[in-house]
């Protein structure tokens, strides 16, 4: 069971989804017998897909050409329900090294927003909380613009020109409300688009 580029999504998988494959109590009820024969013993439940990619990167199972992505000059948006709502990997934290560990592996420029403004001290994107509609779009602008301060530091330091995150609703917004700041709508992607851009594909060896 992997869940995608969505806080949301994880936040409640990371909490609930023990609990509903069965593991948290043992997998001994017949639903979960069954369930666990069709899942992959080697992965925990749920996965989030950068848990997967990040693994497979070490494992030496995927192959990259970091300069497919020198056209872009890179920082990471911490979405709010991955940051203080739930992990990644084993230890405390990995939600926060994890896509950047990623993201550095795909890409050769990067940096960070200032230290204030990601991790566990992040800001939220504006549009959560079912914000995200467009007869909200003042709140959403408003709501945004710890962010886009932030993001401005790194644009105007780095000529930062893409910002990457992990969260639909956070892409969305950004997308939404990038503009009303003066930048463009496409600043904004996901983790996994830089995978995509740089990944080599082929024969298996």
């Amino acid at each position: 069971i992997v869940v995608g580029e969505c806080g949301h999504a994880w936040r409640v998988a990371y909490a609930f989804w023990n609990t509903l494959t069965g593991i948290g109590a043992g997998a001994n009820d017949p639903f979960a017998i069954q369930l666990q024969k069709q899942l992959d013993p080697n992965y925990k439940q749920p996965s989030h897909i950068c848990e997967v990619t990040w693994d497979l990167i070490q494992a030496g199972r995927l192959k990259f050409d970091k300069s497919a992505n020198d056209s872009r000059i890179i920082t990471f948006h911490d979405s709010c329900n991955v940051a203080r709502a739930s992990r990644m990997g084993d230890y405390p934290g990995g939600q926060f090294d994890i896509p950047r560990n990623i993201i550095k592996a795909v890409a050769n420029n990067y940096f960070e927003m200032a230290p204030d403004t990601t991790r566990e001290k992040t800001f939220c994107c504006g549009g959560g909380g079912g914000l995200l509609t467009d007869e909200l779009i003042d709140i959403r602008v408003k709501g945004a613009l710890p962010r886009m301060e932030a993001l401005k530091h790194v644009v105007d330091d780095h000529g930062v020109n893409f910002m990457a995150t992990i969260c639909a609703i956070c892409k969305a917004q950004f997308t939404k409300v990038l503009p009303y700041y003066g930048f463009n709508m496409r600043l904004v992607g996901g983790v996994h688009q830089l995978v995509s851009t740089a990944i080599q594909l082929g024969n298996e060896q």
